[in-house]
């Protein structure tokens, strides 16, 4: 069979047509942004966005996460209850991705990306019950929905739209994280995992 040549090598593309090994996406402005937007606004607005990305892109897989590794009499509930949810982040993370790309920048979507942006260290429970990951995503979650807040704070004077984009979903984040907590809550209102803010110790202080 005879070999062929592609036209296609690294050396004939573009830097632009090469990802960097580095994730670097905002260390500068974009050449162009929305109308309305300063390139320093829409950079600055992309780059709160980036935080977010990361935020979902590590929700969903934490998830999955625990979908596959909950056992114990709930599990099915527990199971069932945490893939709307999933999709849900995941189309939140499309969401935040393509916004990004209309501002004008780059979004860094891979797992390498992810770990060298990231502020927090991977999901710490492995094969355990339903109130024990239940207590553990309690953390996460006030970590995600205290990640997002910040970044709607951060976009409210930079860019509406954005800024929308982020109250509406903190909206569908906060209401399942009241899901995670009212199993985690006595008749008194009262949370298991309270004065915790660690995924190990609210799944000890749980259980316990």
């Amino acid at each position: 069979m005879a070999t062929t040549t592609s036209t296609n090598s690294k050396e004939q593309l573009t830097t632009t047509q090469i990802s960097p090994n580095t994730p670097d996406a905002f260390q500068g402005t974009p050449s162009y942004t929305v109308p309305g937007l300063t390139l320093e606004q829409g950079a600055a607005t992309a780059a709160a966005l980036q935080r977010v990305l990361n935020t979902y892109n590590d929700l969903h897989l934490t998830l999955k996460h625990v979908h596959w590794n909950v056992v114990g009499p709930n599990f099915i509930s527990v199971h069932e209850m945490l893939d709307p949810q999933v999709e849900l982040v995941r189309g939140y993370a499309d969401d935040v991705a393509e916004r990004i790309a209309t501002l004008g920048s780059s979004p860094q979507g891979t797992p390498g990306a992810l770990v060298e942006q990231r502020d927090w260290d991977d999901y710490s429970i492995g094969r355990a019950g339903a109130i024990e990951h239940l207590a553990a995503l309690d953390a996460v979650y006030v970590g995600v929905i205290s990640s997002l807040r910040k970044a709607a704070a951060e976009t409210e004077d930079l860019d509406d739209v954005t800024n929308d984009l982020l109250i509406g979903h903190l909206h569908e984040v906060e209401q399942f994280h009241w899901f995670v907590r009212a199993h985690l809550e006595n008749a008194g209102g009262v949370l298991s995992t309270a004065g915790q803010n660690t995924e190990k110790g609210s799944a000890r202080a749980a259980t316990s």
